[in-house]
């Protein structure tokens, strides 16, 4: 088998490296180790997750009616099999469709595990018919889309599926009375959110003083008031988890130490949430010479993700941080342009990121924290929610949007959000960021009323001193320099 460009890795790295690709007229060959293309991302990770957000939202929502309203739906009844039934036909029907555009490209699909032999050559290894007989792939160019695995450090992987780790938490396979979720991140708090709405018992331990510690306070804030009310309280800040253990057939048995909680408590599952590692092992590299790993096992790549040798290419989470799927995407897309010798460049300002709990938060561009690190001069302005008409009405107040604007070119360098929508809010702002827009270009644009992407324009007003809803002294002209 010889094909011009192979992709290692059906996520969406890499079936968009692929799809342009073959849209491009290239022969190419898309190598996938498991049964159906999509990758982490729509397999084991963001569309399952927010499909079941979707539902805590939803059962959220009835419980705020009833406390805010008046208005009573009565306790919710879940039945779980129905429940992830549907959970994973939004799966079936999305890597279907991916299914059926790689069929209408011509790409190959072969389903196997891929080896290094040399700077042109793969193995295959497995026993699918897709797999030639000599096992070998020969190419012209690569492109590395293996993505991440969920961490799992030695002293939790005690050999029970009760000790989850996100795959596992997705699968759904129950509603435990109770669930202690190791790490305060993302994907911990979302599928902590999951599982209270949907009647567990959630406790989180985090053994930094904060949650989200990648995050902007100011956002994160709101976030932890409203888990502290729906956790009840059992979120455990500066505490270490000494061990967990096996109790019997349905408990494990965890000590915690730290200040927030000391001793041991049993639980019904217990979910791993302490990050992701590259999956960059067990792929030949060592056969590469001049590609390398970091320490933290990333793919040393340049500025066109070119790795240590010519024709090999890394994009998605095997290439570093931010490990997103949208960035995956773009990378894919970039890495194939620059193999076609388009002037193309990965030079992004602003890769946006969105953490899905409730309220969501969203950010992109420069965050205060980074402009004070690396000494950019910079004004914070911030417009609370709870001046925003449609907020009110939806009667979620706790948001708030945050411009970050350079005081002499009043350039937008970032944005972060906090609230419901936050997510999709996040977009304009992006968009404002990439095109180098001025505070002006935002507040002279026209935003429908009463909506809540209103507050992105709002808060550049603030910025002026002209917002409606907000008082702020205005901004003083600057003299003008004598000639």
């Amino acid at each position: 088998m010889q094909t011009q460009i192979v992709v290692i890795g059906g996520g969406p790295g890499g079936y968009a490296a692929a799809f342009l690709a073959a849209d491009e007229g290239v022969e190419v060959v898309l190598v996938e180790a498991d049964d159906r293309l999509g990758g982490t991302c729509l397999l084991r990770g963001c569309i399952p997750s927010k499909a079941l957000l979707h539902v805590a939202r939803v059962v959220s929502e009835t419980q705020e009616m009833e406390h805010d309203w008046g208005v009573s739906f009565g306790k919710p009844t879940i039945e779980v099999d129905k429940l992830r039934d549907r959970k994973n036909k939004v799966i079936s029907t999305l890597t279907g469709g991916l299914g059926g555009l790689a069929k209408k490209r011509n790409i190959t699909v072969v389903k196997a595990y891929a080896k290094f032999l040399d700077a042109n050559t793969l193995i295959l290894e497995g026993d699918d018919e897709s797999i030639p007989a000599d096992k070998k792939l020969s190419f012209e160019h690569a492109i590395i889309a293996t993505g991440s695995t969920p961490a799992m450090p030695g002293a939790f992987n005690i050999g029970s599926d009760r000790v989850m780790d996100s795959t596992g938490a997705l699968a759904l396979a129950d509603i435990p009375e109770t669930l202690l979720v190791i790490g305060g991140g993302y994907i911990g708090l979302e599928m902590g959110t999951v599982y209270a709405n949907l009647g567990t018992k959630v406790s989180v331990v985090e053994l930094q003083d904060g949650l989200l510690m990648g995050a902007d306070r100011d956002l994160v804030r709101p976030l932890a008031k409203r888990l502290k009310t729906l956790f009840e309280d059992r979120i455990f800040l500066n505490t270490k988890v000494g061990g967990v253990s096996k109790v019997g057939e349905d408990k494990i048995e965890v000590t915690f130490e730290g200040p927030a909680k000391f001793g041991t408590e049993q639980y019904d599952r217990v979910l791993i949430s302490v990050g992701r590692r590259p999956t960059t092992q067990n792929l030949g590299l060592e056969n590469l010479p001049g590609v390398e790993t970091d320490k933290r096992g990333f793919i040393v790549h340049d500025d066109n993700l070119r790795t240590g040798v010519a024709n090999i290419f890394v994009i998605g989470d095997a290439a570093g941080e931010p490990m997103l799927a949208h960035k995956a995407n773009h990378e894919g897309r970039h890495a194939v342009e620059v193999i076609l010798g388009h002037a193309s460049a990965f030079d992004k300002r602003a890769i946006p990121a969105v953490v899905f709990t409730d309220p969501e938060i969203a950010w992109a561009g420069i965050t205060a924290d980074e402009a004070k690190r690396d000494g950019i001069a910079h004004e914070v302005v911030t417009y609370p929610w709870a001046a925003s008409g449609r907020a009110q009405a939806l009667g979620r107040t706790e948001g708030m949007t945050k411009w970050i604007v350079d005081p002499d070119s009043e350039r937008v360098l970032g944005c972060g959000m906090v609230g419901p929508g936050a997510g999709e809010l996040i977009g304009e702002a992006t968009l404002a960021i990439e095109m180098g827009c001025v505070v002006r270009d935002i507040t002279e644009t026209i935003h429908a009323h009463p909506t809540l992407s209103e507050t992105v324009m709002n808060a550049g007003e603030v910025f002026y001193g002209t917002a409606t809803e907000v008082y702020k002294p205005k901004k003083k002209k600057k003299a003008e320099t004598a000639s």
